[in-house]
């Protein structure tokens, strides 16, 4: 097939690739990878919001304030302080692009704030709980109208394309033809998201297998902090329910984290009880879950007015009343799940990776705004901020469509499998053995136990994808595989606990803690 060749080719349709997208100019040809739809993914699923600081009660320095708080020394000070500054113009691009934030009854020039785990303030803009959506269709419907924008959904990437530490551009599956296309560029940006579905347990789409941090760490990307997996502390536990959260907003609200027999727990662990930052909800559930031999807590806002808990919170009343529970008179059985990808693709304030015209932006980056730990709801507002970074940088440096001689995907050696039997075994054994090993409380026996298995499980699936036809599933699980050793290697790199890491063997904090830094050997 004849290459597609594009000035700027984004690999991710969530809020940092679409938000790039339409900041690039019109006269550059833009191309963008979608694994599924073009909606689908993590931005889709946000309930929570996007924080940032609007009322006169708040502060820049509260918000920088509490962010490097929950990050526990390892955040980026200036990074910080130019995403969170810059948060109010941000809100304000989205409202520009047609976003429609929840404002009070009472008063439509008031946004309706949320208050959410480790904020000290209401600064939380969202829509309803189900902000993500809001936000994801504005922004497509935007971006459909751009002519400049060509979209390749149901389309994944299979590998950089790089020279000399250069990126030129992509190999691409086409999983409706089982195609691999090779696609030219001027600038990759990574915009792929997170890498949830390495555990067993997620609040992650199915999409979300670390495609964007694979690819970059076999060109040679340099990988930073990728022990910091954040383990959101409540998703719904029930036998026919995949993967639904139950937004933090609830507790901000005043929910109450409940044993079986109704008495609470949390001001055991914080002061802040049930408003402690994630890491700290999620250990303390799981310890309780683990001391008892519970497989569930429970999240308790029966109390509060009916009305209101329908009204703030009606996507989760209704997805809950469909497994029958009625969350304004019973609490909600919730176990935590892996969430958020603190880590990633190393990249400065302009999303530059350590692979000249290769970017990377949103989940996908470890960017320094989030060090041990991200504070809820940053995570939207640091995609906006580094898609706007990114793009402003593009459009100054911007030097064209380089003539490389780029090699065309040769297949021609591999043949069709019939075993998928034995890629979705690998694809479990992988996701089992990171819950089991490599969860919430680690130890270096386990992380031992853990890297000697995936080291087998890498070759064997190596072995597999050299030879045979690539599939979406062979290509996820080969992803799963790299994800699974970059978070062991990382995590036995650092002794002590912090943040989201949190060893047996190392309890207390290092005085010295630096960022953790993973190649490929």
């Amino acid at each position: 097939m004849k290459e597609v060749t594009k000035d700027i080719l984004i690999i991710g349709s969530g809020l940092a690739g679409i938000s790039a997208a339409l900041r690039i100019p019109e006269k550059l040809k833009v191309g963008i990878i979608a694994k599924a739809e073009l909606n689908e993914g993590a931005t889709l699923y946000a309930q929570g919001g996007i924080a940032a600081v609007s009322l006169p009660t708040d502060s820049f320095s509260s918000h920088i304030k509490d962010t490097m708080l929950a990050g526990d020394g390892l955040c980026k000070k200036n990074v910080v302080e130019k995403v969170l500054e810059d948060g109010p113009n941000l809100i304000q691009d989205l409202i520009d692009w047609g976003v429609e934030f929840t404002r009070f009854e009472h008063d439509k020039n008031m946004y309706d704030l949320n208050i959410e785990g480790g904020h000290m303030k209401r600064r939380v803009f969202h829509k309803d709980d189900v902000t993500g959506r809001e936000i994801e269709n504005t922004l497509v419907g935007n971006l459909r109208l751009r002519q400049n924008v060509d979209i390749f959904e149901h389309h994944m990437a299979v590998n950089l394309i790089t020279t000399d530490k250069k990126c030129y551009g992509a190999y691409v599956l086409d999983r409706k033809t089982s195609q691999v296309k090779t696609f030219r560029a001027g600038v990759v940006i990574l915009a792929s998201g997170g890498s949830g579905k390495v555990y067993l347990y997620t609040s992650n789409p199915d999409i979300a297998s670390g495609d964007g941090v694979a690819m970059a760490y076999r060109v040679g990307a340099t990988i930073s902090n990728m022990e910091f997996m954040q383990f959101h502390p409540t998703c719904l536990y029930h036998f026919k329910a995949k993967s639904f959260l139950v937004s933090e907003a609830l507790r901000g609200e005043g929910a109450l984290l409940k044993l079986p027999d109704g008495s609470r727990f949390m001001y055991k662990y914080h002061e802040l009880e049930e408003l402690a930052p994630r890491d700290v909800v999620a250990r303390a559930i799981d310890f309780e879950m683990k001391s008892l031999g519970l497989s569930c807590v429970f999240l308790d806002i029966s109390f509060k007015d009916s009305y209101f808990i329908k009204k703030r919170f009606p996507n989760i009343f209704k997805k809950c009343l469909k497994f029958g529970i009625d969350i304004t008179k019973t609490p909600i059985p919730v176990v935590p799940a892996a969430h958020y990808t603190c880590g990633g693709v190393k990249t400065d304030l302009y999303g530059r990776t350590n692979i000249r015209n290769l970017f990377a932006i949103g989940e996908v980056a470890c960017t320094g705004l989030h060090g041990a730990n991200r504070l809820a709801s940053n995570s939207l507002l640091e995609a906006v901020y580094f898609a706007k970074a990114t793009t402003d940088y593009i459009k100054k440096s911007y030097q064209g469509i380089e003539n490389t001689e780029i090699e065309e995907w040769n297949s021609d050696r591999a043949v069709d499998s019939h075993e998928l039997v034995m890629i979705r075994h690998n694809w479990e054994e992988i996701r089992r053995l990171m819950w089991n090993y490599v969860g919430i409380v680690r130890s270096k026996k386990r992380l031992e136990r853990a890297g000697r298995r995936i080291d087998i499980l890498l070759k064997e699936i190596q072995e597999y994808y050299w030879n045979f036809t690539v599939t979406a599933p062979l290509l996820e699980v080969r992803n799963l595989a790299n994800i699974a050793h970059i978070i062991i290697e990382s995590a036995k790199k650092r002794k002590e606990s912090r943040g989201l890491h949190f060893s047996l063997d190392y309890p207390n904090k290092s005085l010295a803690s630096k960022d953790t830094i993973v190649h490929l050997k």
